[in-house]
């Protein structure tokens, strides 16, 4: 397996512009994130890794060497596409053992490790069978042997997990990173759905417009996003996001919302005008003392949880509070934020003002 590094890598297509000169590093081993909605370049990010794309500038090194001109044929990975890409005409065996058929392996050899690898992904069974008749969970662990069988530096894949239903998807993510963990393998995956990138990634890339947003763990990155963004774009239900006007000073450990003083980590930086108070619905609560208060709107039950709904002076915002807390339609409540989860944004720029404490969060990239 292989450290993947990408410097300042940038993809045209005539006036467009898919990837801004992107940076980040992936590790040997790692489960690696490409996280975004359609359209902001993660793909084309991956086929640049990959040798699928050429960049137009930048650079790509696999393993310490630097690949960016040469062929998908000439990098040893592996390519795992959200439609499976099986041949049709051949066998659940035959798929797998193509790419070492191409290569010339002796017959021996390349009965051994296809069987090795069936056994790894729990097909064995299906060894002989045509994949016309498969489900699309068994298509996919097809697809996943016949890029594990070659033992490359790398696997890419593209949303492998796109074409399945929600259910099954998500007991292919487990097994998905159950396989990484077994193999040690290093991996990049492209995806848009957050919740599968928080729950298998141990590094995440989040892109929006062709551009690097932010790069950290998911823990660093759902704590201390570093843009309206990512703060918007992790999280179900999302960032809470009150509007405000006023100024702050670098090292500032307050502010003030309709009145009130909340207290918030201190900042690394200052900004004035339109200001974006973030806080996230768990880190909302009701708080009868709180000169702050808001109007329920609607309250959402979820069992162990409940979302409710409010109307504050600053804006809507969701707060998920115990299902047994009794909140009515219509009631008005105190509201009080934890101080340590709050992050101001300067809304013309998107930027999170992080405090001194949390900045190594975006120092990763």
């Amino acid at each position: 397996m292989a450290q993947i590094i990408v410097k300042n890598l940038r993809k045209d297509f005539g006036n467009f512009t898919a990837v801004k000169s992107s940076s980040f590093t992936i590790e040997d081993g790692e489960f690696f994130m490409l996280l975004g909605p359609s359209g902001c370049g993660k793909t084309t990010t991956l086929r640049m890794i990959a040798g699928l794309e050429l960049p137009t500038e930048g650079e790509v090194y696999i393993d310490g060497e630097e690949v960016s001109g040469l062929r998908a044929s000439e990098r040893d990975i592996a390519f795992v596409f959200q439609m499976f890409a099986l041949y049709p005409h051949m066998n659940v065996r035959q798929n797998i053992s193509y790419p070492l058929k191409s290569q010339g392996m002796p017959k021996a050899q390349i009965k051994a490790r296809v069987a090795e690898v069936a056994g790894i992904l729990g097909i064995s069974d299906l060894l002989n069978k045509p994949v016309s008749g498969l489900s699309g969970g068994d298509r996919q662990r097809v697809a996943l042997g016949r890029a594990i069988v070659r033992e490359p530096k790398a696997f890419m894949m593209d949303e492998p997990l796109g074409a399945l239903d929600a259910e099954f998807r998500g007991h292919m993510s487990e097994e998905l990173r159950a396989l990484h963990d077994q193999m040690g393998a290093t991996t990049v995956y492209v995806t848009h759905d957050q919740l599968e990138a928080m729950q298998m990634g141990d590094k995440i890339v989040v892109m929006n417009q062709g551009s690097v947003e932010q790069f950290g763990v998911p823990q660093e990155i759902y704590d201390w996003p570093a843009s309206l963004f990512v703060a918007d774009f992790i999280g179900s239900p999302s960032m809470n996001f009150l509007h405000f006007n006023g100024s702050v000073a670098e090292g500032d450990s307050h502010i003030q919302l309709d009145g009130q003083r909340f207290d918030i980590p201190a900042l690394l930086e200052g900004a004035s005008g339109d200001l974006v108070f973030g806080v996230r619905p768990e880190h909302v609560s009701l708080d009868d003392e709180s000169r702050y208060r808001g109007g329920v709107i609607a309250t959402e039950y979820l069992g162990t949880t409940q979302i409710i709904t409010i109307e504050s002076p600053n804006g809507v915002l969701k707060a998920r509070i115990p299902a047994t807390q009794t909140v009515e339609e219509g009631e008005s409540v105190g509201l009080n934020f934890s101080s340590l989860n709050i992050t101001l944004f300067d809304k013309s720029t998107g930027a999170a003002l992080l405090s001194q404490a949390n900045k190594g969060v975006l120092d990763h990239g």
